[in-house]
């Protein structure tokens, strides 16, 4: 592994960088206020695993593909978009069934967070790219472990870190709309809201340059 200096270097930046609000955080606070605390936490974990997908594939070279097609890459990338997008909008025509709990507290509605989640994540190329970009500068070629194996662990250790701050996100949220769960006009509200995020969150995303 990378030298004790290299790797509190690495564990400082990856702290910098996960607890700067990014579309993960966004995205989990968005299906918290619009789902409910669950929902949020599905989507979380949705957001972890897919995550892993991307340090499979930086350890295995694949998202160089993204510099070498830059096509691909945009496919992807307007793919990502379009699903937030679309997501958004299904939020906007969702009915608030109920005037005591939030809709996403259902087991089924976390359930369809995790899963949306995962696709989000996996369509997401910025993260692939960010990954490609950030965990070679901790990599040490002269170290006992294999650089694929270096690469996977580090990725690790960033998607960890980078959930913890989803998490928190989560909470945070779920803390503002608990004393809402009883109205259910503000459940509408916070459903378009929730709506809102997404479907911003997705024309950023396909219009933001790089």
């Amino acid at each position: 592994m990378p030298s004790t200096e290299l790797l509190i270097a690495f564990l400082a930046t990856t702290v910098v960088f996960a607890y700067i609000p990014g579309p993960a955080m966004l995205y989990a606070a968005a299906q918290t206020i619009a789902r409910g605390r669950w929902s949020g936490l599905m989507a979380a974990l949705g957001i972890h695993l897919g995550g892993y997908m991307h340090v499979i594939a930086a350890a295995a070279g694949l998202s160089i593909l993204f510099h070498a097609v830059p096509t691909l890459y945009m496919i992807v990338k307007f793919a990502g978009a379009a699903y937030l997008v679309w997501l958004g909008i299904s939020l906007f025509r969702a009915r608030v069934e109920g005037d005591t709990a939030l809709p996403g507290i259902e087991p089924k509605s976390g359930r369809r967070a995790f899963f949306e989640s995962v696709t989000v994540e996996v369509l997401n190329p910025k993260t692939a790219i960010f990954f490609v970009a950030f965990l070679p500068q901790f990599v040490d070629a002269s170290a006992a472990f294999p650089v694929w194996l270096q690469l996977a662990i580090l990725g690790s250790i960033v998607n960890l870190m980078f959930s913890s701050a989803d998490i928190v996100c989560v909470f945070l949220a779920g803390a503002v709309i608990a004393r809402l769960r009883r109205s259910s006009q503000a459940q509408r509200l916070m459903q378009r809201a929730g709506g809102a995020m997404l479907v911003g969150l997705g024309a950023h995303l396909a219009f933001q340059k790089g």
